[in-house]
């Protein structure tokens, strides 16, 4: 029981979710997108042999996101102001539960791996805390052991922006803390980070995912060439 991962998710509703996204996509394929982004990823976690808990914002009960993912996982609401406050919250209570190792993983990256997870609670053995920088600044993944939790690892930071990963290895290196670092992953946010994604994972064992499958219906994004009969990215 000693080991846990929680994924943060925001309830997806029109308009609130992948915003940047969405302006060159649409709202509509947007939201479906990112949808199929929490579902791509709960597979992999799924597969995973540690324990799993969906954290969930902004509601304040569960009916809705148990309707959207069904009942046979365990969720809990993030609570707080900012997203530091949400996971300094969380990293807490759960370590009030009996937990050692805890890993948070967002949802902004769908191709996330059952490797990549067992290498963060591996190293999170091995090393006071392991992160995954993202390309945007920010980081995709935060893992903390009991015994070296700070809350101030998340204070004093400001978040969605460019500094948030080099903030945090700021607190860290102050803490003198050995941290392991995964490798650095992109995000989707964007048009350019959409393409970009289906590029990397158009011919390795993902294409065949849920994600792959959708960007492939988004006429909005995709055409298909004449010649080939391939997908193709539109610039």
């Amino acid at each position: 029981m000693e080991k846990c991962i929680l994924l943060f998710v925001k309830y997806p509703e029109k308009g609130k979710v992948k915003t940047r996204l969405a302006r060159d996509i649409g709202q509509d394929s947007a939201l479906i997108l990112y949808k199929i982004f929490v579902l791509d990823i709960l597979e992999k976690l799924s597969a995973c042999a540690y324990n799993l808990i969906i954290y969930y914002y902004p509601l304040k009960d569960d009916k809705s996101v148990r309707k959207w993912l069904g009942d046979g996982y365990f969720y809990a609401p993030q609570n707080g102001e900012t997203l530091g406050e949400r996971m300094k919250n969380a990293f807490e209570r759960i370590f009030s539960e009996g937990f050692s190792r805890v890993v948070i993983i967002g949802s902004d990256i769908p191709d996330i791996s059952v490797e990549l997870m067992n290498e963060a609670f591996t190293e999170l053995d091995k090393h006071d805390a392991v992160i995954g920088p993202s390309y945007d600044g920010g980081y995709y993944l935060i893992g903390l052991k009991k015994e070296k939790f700070l809350p101030e690892i998340f204070k004093g930071i400001e978040w969605s922006t460019e500094k948030v990963f080099n903030d945090t290895m700021r607190i860290f290196r102050k803490n003198r803390y050995n941290v392991y670092l995964l490798p650095e992953l992109q995000d989707i946010d964007t048009i350019d980070d959409l393409k970009a994604f289906y590029e990397r994972n158009k011919a390795n064992d993902f294409r065949n995912s849920k994600t792959m499958k959708l960007i492939l219906d988004l006429k909005d994004s995709i055409i298909l060439s004449d010649s080939s009969k391939q997908p193709v990215l539109q610039e």
